[in-house]
């Protein structure tokens, strides 16, 4: 035999044993497809873990991206250790007035507070808003949130109380289709306001839950606190702009030590505010995402187990009732590792069909999920690349045991069937 014949026999050896491997996996069409189920399953949640994984790293970095990477936000009370009945309004009005004044590199701040669950009506619509927001003159800049036309609040207009607004994308669409809100007057509950501008659809959630920061409508924060008869001298929260972003740290300290003073919190004392940049967001989504994968990846993995353990079991069923085929192929001069590689090639093929069965299931998991607010998913090549490769490792691994087995057969006793 010459040197070039020998990779033509083995091309010629490879395709006879995957050919006879298809035809045995026809042969036993109910096994076969009790094998692809099993690990179609186990790809199915690996499919959703790696597209929810890859689903939370965009949604982090979209949430980074609208926050801002010059911005701090500043809420009243500790949300990290927030004891039972501790006050949430510690941010006054004179907090917001000495940060303009006095912190260092800041050029914007922005006091806000929040009204949930109010109903607007413009002519016949009506509709439940989530929140509407009461803000000073700035409110779009400091969000960096552009308007798609009218202008933004003036000072004028929140030393007045004036009872105009600005409407989300998402509001603007609902009650006004493709007519421009701007200048048209809705209610706001029962307080007539004139829409001077509407903000651009951002598209993103807020608040930690599925509503949509389109889904509102922004009143200067006098007219908020006035017409529904707020606390006038504590808000809810305020965000800071900075000149600098790559010295974040410093003007977080900057900020911090502030309003500590203004506060009168003595050293050792917790903070009754707390401070959020991008990074600190950052940080929190990266420990969700590392709690995803955990989660997920143990049920992926125990899906994948016992997977792989249907298909070795039902696989040595297999090898025990072929033991009379398996004699006869070696009788007539079949080698061992022809035996073994047409059992690994069965495993190997039932688990790609069920690779690709799973990945099918799992995709459709993840939209389901995905339409209910559970889990935000992103459908990339990693989902096919991860299920070929665990399916392929599953019918390696676990169809090894049954393809020794059945290679180790003496010829003479396969032949008689016994066990």
């Amino acid at each position: 035999m010459t040197v070039l014949s020998r990779p033509i026999d083995l091309l010629w050896q490879t395709w006879r044993i995957g050919e006879m491997a298809l035809t045995a996996l026809w042969a036993y069409k109910l096994r076969s497809f009790f094998v692809v189920l099993g690990v179609a399953l186990g790809i199915a949640s690996l499919t959703v873990i790696v597209a929810a994984v890859d689903g939370a790293e965009r949604k982090a970095m979209e949430i980074v991206k609208w926050f801002g990477p010059d911005a701090a936000f500043v809420l009243g009370g500790d949300i990290q250790s927030r004891a039972v009945g501790r006050r949430t309004l510690t941010l006054s009005y004179k907090d917001a007035q000495k940060l303009r004044e006095s912190l260092p590199g800041a050029y914007l701040v922005v006091p806000m507070r929040g009204k949930g669950d109010v109903t607007v009506r413009y002519r016949g619509k009506s509709r439940q808003v989530p929140v509407i927001v009461g803000a000073t003159a700035g409110y779009a800049e400091v969000w960096n949130w552009p308007l798609a036309e009218g202008r933004d609040f003036t000072e004028e207009d929140v030393q007045k109380g004036a009872k105009v607004g600005l409407m989300g994308d998402l509001v603007a669409e609902d009650l006004f289709g493709s007519e421009s809100p701007v200048g048209h007057t809705i209610f706001v509950d029962q307080l007539p306001v004139q829409i001077v501008g509407r903000l651009s659809y951002r598209g993103a959630t807020g608040g930690g839950g599925s509503s949509s920061v389109d889904d509102r409508v922004i009143l200067p924060i006098t007219t908020l606190t006035q017409r529904f008869n707020l606390d006038r001298k504590y808000f809810r929260a305020l965000r800071v702009k900075f000149y600098a972003p790559e010295n974040m740290k410093a003007h977080v300290a900057n900020l911090r030590s502030l309003l500590r003073h203004l506060h009168n919190l003595q050293p050792g004392e917790p903070d009754d505010f707390s401070i959020l940049t991008a990074d600190e967001i950052l940080k929190f989504l990266s420990m969700f995402k590392g709690g995803l994968v955990l989660f997920l990846g143990i049920t992926a993995l125990v899906a994948i187990i016992v997977g792989g353990f249907v298909l070795a079991n039902l696989f040595y069923l297999s090898v025990t009732e072929r033991r009379s085929e398996i004699g006869l192929k070696k009788a007539v001069g079949a080698p061992d590792w022809a035996i073994l590689m047409q059992v690994l090639t069965e495993s190997v093929f039932l688990s790609l069909a069920g690779a690709m069965l799973g990945v099918i299931l799992g995709l459709s998991l993840g939209q389901l999920m995905a339409q209910l607010g559970v889990l935000e998913i992103l459908i990339s090549w990693k989902v096919f690349i991860f299920s070929t490769l665990a399916a392929t490792f599953m019918g390696l691994v676990f169809g090894l045991r049954p393809a020794r087995t059945a290679a180790g057969m003496p010829p003479i006793e396969a032949l008689k069937g016994e066990h």
